[in-house]
């Protein structure tokens, strides 16, 4: 296992494993705007590497760019599936290289991410963990269902409340946490009933006020990962903040591994951020000065308010494909507060996400001005 540390490491670790690639590469995107990654995928292709790219059917802002990007690759040659849309956000990111070696990313493919804000990765070569990757990245592209066989390999919403819950349940000197932002209150009950048993507990990131261990916000750069440090021995790398939508609702991947270098890299790591971030709690905390979770409620209720009858909508459908016969016995009111609910979650997600999104962005927009 290698750690990728960004902004440190910059492309170059994506780009020798492109270029080193043979036979196959297989490639997870949820945003990507980096030519040069773009320009090695081709450059594969041209040497009869059989490339193979799965992209996200969606992202806030940037579908027209995942659409030209669709269309360049597979003018190049590339093999092009899309995800599904029955999850709120596909947002995991990896690189499969000869089925030989994964890279498993928190950051996306972009000159953002990658350049200026705090991100790992993780080069692994274990078969095992190879294999599972693979299952989930064909499953995926054929839209078909997906079963996890390993419990170190994290994704959502299949396996990852349980895992992740686990491994910090299992803390027991210490848990060091770069998180943007640590809502799901299960999960911020178990933080709490550890730093009530002794267990040294930080996080670099937002989470709620009042939240019983220590945190600061991370203004040093952009942050875009999600990672753990447990007891300086074992490590949660991936795409899963702690919230409940990333947990339950939408497609993340991250990998657990135990790795004395690479958790003493990230401790080293997390203590310099940690001493550069050395600002009260109560600034870390958005609901203080910003009640994202309010307005987003609010947001939801009044875009459902006045939602047209969805029963002619489904009948109508139905009829076009199934012709003017089909007859489909439905509950229009059952129908109608499902749908209600479901767009609802949608809306809170989203209004939410933005609001996250404008936060870190003040502090990209910050360290422009200023410099990193």
């Amino acid at each position: 296992m290698k750690l990728i540390l960004q902004p440190k490491d910059g492309v170059a670790p994506l780009l020798k494993g492109i270029d080193e690639a043979k036979e196959t590469i297989e490639i997870l995107i949820f945003r990507f705007d980096h030519r040069q990654m773009e320009h090695a995928l081709v450059r594969a292709v041209g040497r009869g590497v059989r490339v193979r790219a799965l992209i996200a059917y969606t992202n806030r802002g940037g579908e027209k760019n995942l659409r030209a990007l669709e269309l360049r690759l597979l003018a190049a040659g590339v093999t092009v599936a899309r995800t599904a849309g029955d999850l709120i956000r596909y947002h995991g990111k990896m690189i499969i290289i000869d089925q030989r070696k994964l890279y498993l990313l928190a950051f996306n493919f972009t000159y953002m991410d990658i350049d200026r804000s705090r991100s790992f990765g993780v080069i692994a070569t274990d078969p095992d963990l190879i294999q599972e990757a693979t299952s989930l990245f064909d499953a995926d592209s054929q839209r078909q269902p997906y079963t996890p066989r390993l419990s170190e390999f994290i994704v959502s919403p299949v396996n990852a409340r349980r895992e992740l819950s686990a491994f910090i349940k299992s803390a027991k000197t210490e848990l060091l946490l770069y998180d943007p932002s640590v809502r799901d209150p299960e999960i911020l009950r178990l933080l709490e009933e550890r730093s009530k048993s002794g267990v040294s507990i930080r996080l670099l990131g937002t989470t709620k006020r009042g939240a019983k261990f220590a945190f600061r916000p991370f203004n040093r750069m952009r942050l875009h990962t999600r990672t753990m440090i447990r007891d300086q021995g074992d490590v949660f790398v991936g795409s899963q903040s702690l919230r409940a939508a990333e947990l339950d609702q939408r497609r993340e991947i991250g990998v657990i591994f135990h790795d004395l270098q690479i958790a003493g890299a990230l401790v080293k790591c997390f203590n310099e951020d940690w001493d550069l971030a050395n600002v009260p709690a109560e600034e870390a905390v958005i609901e203080e000065t910003l009640p994202a979770k309010k307005i987003a409620k609010k947001v939801a209720k009044a875009v459902t308010k006045d939602l047209a009858p969805v029963v002619p909508v489904v009948e109508g459908v139905v009829k076009e494909v199934a012709g003017e016969a089909a007859n489909v016995d439905l509950d229009p009111d059952r129908l109608q507060d499902a749908v209600k609910d479901a767009v609802k979650n949608a809306v809170k997600e989203v209004v939410r996400e933005a609001f996250d999104d404008a936060q870190t962005g003040h502090v990209a927009e910050a360290e422009k001005r200023n410099g990193p």
